[in-house]
């Protein structure tokens, strides 16, 4: 029942999202977190505010303002909900979320074909190692056909004729951002340029390895980050909301 429920965990990735899998594992061990996923067909045009709608439709169900939580798209499309309807997000966590919050490996996809004269699947097998570190040609192959499906069906604003861009702000619910240093899509700099608009409850955390997903490779450091900023945003008492006054 959707009373029990305290996070909510956003995925628009239909083929990435057993990379999740681990640190949600992780964090059912201590708090009831439901998976909320965006599918959308290959003849649907791109669009996050469908996702956002979507997102929405399922929230208001809740009776109490829930912490919301995703990486990458997944966390953009959480951003964009949390601007929207403030009173439904009791927190906002993201995992390799710049401030620039519309950079994902997909835009990163993009730069580098522009460079490299390859075809769409050998872009993606020598972008392997920046989202999940060095691997053997067999998991690389693998890797890069999961990658080329998820192409088909992602939310991702990207094409090769233009990079859609998303002008930094802040949310008002406490804010926590985490990152990986060997992350080269949503680097240092990405995170740090979130702290102009960072409030005094909120966080910007790094982990020391990991690439992109570094949440599958370093479930348990990052599941104890996250359970931690959310027991001090526990500590103060929010009061019960009003979940349909919110328009998207």
């Amino acid at each position: 029942m959707t009373h029990s429920i305290d996070a909510v965990w956003t995925t628009t990735s239909r083929y990435l999202k057993r990379f999740d899998q681990p640190l949600l594992d992780r964090l059912r061990k201590h708090t009831t977190i439901a998976q909320w996923q965006y599918q959308q067909s290959a003849d649907e045009p791109s669009s996050l505010s469908t996702a956002v709608d979507l997102l929405h439709d399922y929230i208001q169900n809740f009776d109490h303002p829930i912490h919301l939580i995703g990486h990458g798209t997944g966390g953009l499309v959480s951003l964009l909900y949390a601007r929207q309807c403030p009173q439904n997000v009791r927190s906002l966590t993201m995992l390799g979320v710049g401030a620039s919050a519309t950079l994902d490996w997909m835009a990163h996809y993009y730069f580098h074909l522009q460079f490299i004269p390859s075809n769409r699947r050998q872009v993606l097998a020598q972008l392997i190692p920046d989202l999940f570190g060095e691997q053997n040609s067999t998991v690389t192959c693998y890797l890069s056909r999961l990658l080329e499906k998820e192409m088909m069906v992602s939310p991702s604003p990207h094409s090769l004729f233009q990079r859609y861009s998303l002008p930094p702000s802040g949310v008002s619910m406490p804010l926590f951002v985490c990152g990986s240093k060997t992350d080269p899509v949503v680097d240092s700099q990405a995170l740090k340029e979130w702290q102009p608009w960072m409030k005094g409850c909120d966080r910007i955390w790094q982990y020391k390895s990991g690439y992109h997903f570094f949440h599958c490779f370093h479930p348990q450091p990052i599941a104890e980050q996250i359970l931690d900023f959310w027991q001090i945003e526990s500590e103060s008492s929010i009061p019960a909301k009003n979940l349909d006054v919110c328009s998207v």
